[in-house]
């Protein structure tokens, strides 16, 4: 069976450090699974891509088609690796509105790589501050390590302590462990009326 794997960006520009952890973390958990003989496709989302229909969700509350095929492939995904820059010591408004967009059951149960990005490496515990409960709300389940990415951990000058490669392959084994210790994870469709016999 197929490991689908959905990967959400809310990176603002084009080309931006937070789609290049996105892949760079995709691409880990891809080598885990190869590993492991285990079928994979991933699908990367652009958050704004759709940010003018997030926006119309918001104010309507209907999603024009671009939005709602994100977000069905997001609800019927295995595991999702959800990368943000952080503004402000938090998520982007962008990502949490996409989230506020999104069905209020549509992670449950999902194991969740929650990676960030930011100037600098101050801002490295807004994974666990922030983005952590946010998705431990919406009843997710977040993998024990997260991925930040400060300015600093990009090119010749990475930080040698605990360089970037060694902490996205640290979360991909982990969101590895997680998808292959159990069957791929199969929601009920919210809309069926038999669900709710």
């Amino acid at each position: 069976m197929t490991r689908k794997i959905a990967v959400v960006s809310a990176g603002l520009s084009d080309p931006s450090s937070t789609r290049m952890l996105a892949d760079r973390i995709v691409q880990a958990v891809f080598t885990e699974l190869d590993a492991r003989g285990e079928e994979r496709e991933a699908r990367v989302f652009e958050l704004r891509d759709v940010a003018h229909d997030i926006t119309n969700n918001l104010l309507t509350g209907f999603a024009p088609k671009a939005l709602a095929d994100v977000n069905a492939y997001v609800t019927g995904a295995d595991a999702l690796i959800a990368v943000t820059p952080i503004f402000s010591t938090s998520y982007s408004g962008l990502f949490k509105s996409w989230l506020d967009a999104l069905d209020r059951d549509a992670l449950d149960g999902t194991p969740v790589l929650l990676g960030a990005t930011a100037g600098t490496a101050r801002h490295s515990l807004a994974i666990d501050y922030a983005m952590r409960p946010l998705f431990t709300y919406l009843h997710a389940e977040p993998i024990s390590t997260g991925v930040f990415a400060a300015s600093s951990d990009w090119g010749a000058e990475a930080d040698q302590v605990a360089p970037l490669a060694k902490r996205i392959d640290r979360a991909a084994r982990e969101l590895a462990d997680r998808l292959t210790r159990s069957a791929p994870t199969e929601r009920p469709d919210p809309y069926d009326p038999a669900a709710y016999l």
